[in-house]
């Protein structure tokens, strides 16, 4: 099963302030749901409460310290290795971990590929995607996309390979 991260940041690795996406991008969403439909999505809790609503389609895991009961659109766990098992054990070709920081960080370790769009910005935030090493990632596509009248920054969308896969 491949594991990817999907994000979008600024270019001063910001992704959030304050709880919220600091910028709205209609075809970043496209996007995301394009990518992620019909397969997993790993997210923390917080970026969980952020949305109004599961993401349908799609079998949603929400990692959080704290025991939560799971229902029909989603499924609580503590441990991000243990979501991932689950997850070939239930047949998915594709794991996407949505965030936040945290779950980010402790996603890379584990990821094949990173679906990043790479927002003209440098916002203020307070949440942050973490640097991409480039010994260890090879940039294998960029698609830009300029800002227009739906979108008042450019961006690209960028994906991101494993060079070799070091998790320690």
């Amino acid at each position: 099963m491949r594991v990817s991260l999907v994000v979008a940041a600024g270019h001063n690795g910001v992704i959030g302030h304050r709880g919220k996406i600091p910028w709205r991008l209609p075809d970043d969403q496209k996007f995301f749901k394009r990518l992620t439909v019909g397969h997993c999505v790993v997210m923390g809790r917080k970026t969980f409460e952020s949305l109004p609503r599961p993401l349908p389609d799609r079998k949603t895991f929400v990692l959080s310290r704290q025991p939560h009961e799971s229902g029909p659109d989603c499924e609580f766990a503590d441990a991000l290795d243990v979501v991932l098992e689950r997850a070939r054990k239930e047949g998915f070709k594709e794991c996407f971990i949505a965030g936040g920081e945290a779950v980010y960080l402790e996603g890379m370790a584990f990821a094949d590929r990173i679906h990043l769009t790479r927002v003209d910005a440098e916002p203020e935030g307070d949440t942050f995607f973490p640097k991409i090493d480039e010994r260890h990632w090879r940039l294998s596509a960029r698609e830009t996309h300029p800002a227009d009248s739906r979108h008042a920054r450019s961006f690209d969308f960028e994906t991101w390979d494993r060079i070799r896969h070091d998790p320690a």
